[in-house]
């Protein structure tokens, strides 16, 4: 019972940081939207966390999923601290962490979940390792691209319609 328990509280905290994560990254970027979903996404990573500690004293031979997912809280704590205490180059902080913190809780998935999941199951067993790198880490590098901040003023360019930065 505590198991079952555990594990459906392990699932919903999931969902809700797939969802208000990949929300984070989509959103206009505005004072109460993406900081609300930043958060919520933290505080999922947070209940994953402490569910698969329990999971953990039930299962023991997953604790590597119980690593990856401490990973991914810490580095999603690197993020929300870069972009709080205003660290010089925050923005890239904020990006590089929150966008790993990410690749490592859907990595964690997909090394449980893959081989019981429709199309991922005719994958061999190393691809759920690096999928979601290997998907995410060009994303992730775009991202920092884009947001490349300038030197003189700190402050991130932006692409202009014609092609050039502003």
């Amino acid at each position: 019972m505590v198991l079952n328990l555990l594990i459906g509280v392990h699932i919903s905290a999931g969902l809700l940081a797939v969802g208000c994560g990949a929300a984070a990254m989509v959103v206009r970027k505005q004072p109460v939207r993406h900081p609300w979903l930043g958060r919520t996404y933290l505080t999922a990573l947070v209940g994953l966390v402490v569910t698969a500690i329990g999971l953990v004293t039930f299962r023991p031979h997953t604790a590597y999923l119980l690593l990856l997912g401490t990973a991914a809280l810490a580095t999603a704590g690197i993020g929300f601290a870069a972009r709080r205490m205003r660290w010089r180059g925050w923005l890239r902080h904020h990006l590089a962490a929150m966008g790993t913190s990410y690749i490592l809780m859907l990595t964690a998935f997909y090394v449980d979940n893959g081989p019981r999941l429709p199309l991922w199951n005719l994958l061999p067993p190393l691809m759920f390792w690096f999928l979601p790198a290997l998907v995410g880490l060009p994303l992730l590098l775009w991202a920092l691209a884009r947001h490349r901040i300038h030197p003189n003023n700190r402050r991130p360019l932006r692409r202009s319609p014609e092609g050039g930065t502003t």
